[in-house]
């Protein structure tokens, strides 16, 4: 091991958010700021710098020094889906990042706002769409987010015409099905559960194959029966990213720190219960992970006929 990589870290490591403090993506990264901090023996720093759904903080460490100290929290959108969205990319998804570990998978739920739409279960919100084709606003926390990449491929699957409005994050979006701006969402079940327990929303689908323990009441909609929601799987995950070129035994110092972390049985628990499931990976099987992961969305945006620029 290079001299360089034995003794890393030797100061604060900053890690690029893509996404607004308060976001479901932020939640997660601050939750784990400090353990992290003190696997490796530093700080670990956030720092914000979100807009073009994530693709403003990719660039930046894309091109950033490959030393182990500027990461990228990046999601299933930001290193999978914006490959697909994006044509002109300042940088490759793959080819210009070291995948280091995933942190969670996150499940998604169909969120309603049930005085805008009086759905009570999702045959009964599928019939509503198709009955008023073009009436109903779903809200995204941003264009080729995983929100909106979920919502896509669900429309295009069940044939249902409904009207995309996009937020700058996930506060901004949750808020707007809240007031009744728009009458749905599919975002992380973490998101939604303070809303559900406030009485302001009704939760009709996960997005994920099994249910989730944290809202077990709720059915998946790969169950619904409904045509087309056979194997419907919308989970997304986050993880961290570094440069490429960046030290394998670097890679592997922070894999394992994360691992370590993850693995603690309070912060295990506590993201399980938010409706999330811990993805323990080597930096070899994350590479595979995100290379489906592409493959899988750009197939989404190719059928639903989705392109951002």
């Amino acid at each position: 091991m290079p001299a360089a990589a034995e003794e890393w870290p030797t100061k604060p490591v900053t890690m690029i958010m893509g996404f607004p403090a308060g976001s479901g993506v932020d939640v997660v990264a601050r939750a784990i700021q400090e353990p992290l901090g003190k696997q490796l023996g530093q700080p670990v720093v956030i720092d914000y710098k979100s807009g073009a759904a994530g693709n403003i903080a990719s660039e930046y460490v894309a091109n950033s020094k490959p030393d182990g100290y500027t990461l990228v929290f990046g999601t299933a959108a930001t290193h999978g889906s914006n490959a697909a969205l994006y044509k002109k990319l300042p940088f490759d998804v793959e080819a210009d990042f070291v995948p280091v570990a995933p942190v969670l998978d996150v499940s998604n739920v169909l969120m309603v706002n049930p005085e805008v739409i009086d759905a009570k279960t999702l045959k009964e919100f599928v019939d509503l769409v198709k009955a008023n084709p073009g009436k109903y606003n779903y809200a995204s926390t941003g264009n080729g987010a995983g929100t909106h990449m979920a919502f896509a491929e669900f429309n295009s699957r069940l044939g249902l015409n409904m009207i995309h409005v996009p937020y700058k994050g996930g506060p901004e979006a949750i808020l707007s099905v809240v007031r009744g701006e728009t009458c749905c969402i599919m975002n992380q079940v973490q998101t939604a559960l303070p809303q559900l327990k406030a009485g302001k929303v009704r939760l009709l689908g996960v997005t994920t194959v099994k249910p989730v323990p944290a809202v077990s009441d709720v059915p998946t909609i790969a169950s619904s029966g409904l045509p087309g929601t056979k194997g419907f799987d919308s989970a997304i995950w986050f993880a961290v990213f570094a440069p490429k070129g960046t030290d394998p035994a670097i890679v592997n110092k922070l894999n394992a720190a994360i691992r370590t972390v993850m693995e603690q049985p309070e912060l295990r628990a506590r993201f399980e219960s938010q409706g999330n499931t811990v993805r323990i990976e080597t930096p070899a099987q994350f590479k595979q992970t995100v290379h489906a992961n592409r493959l899988k969305w750009a197939e989404v945006a190719k059928t639903a006929n989705i392109s951002l620029d």
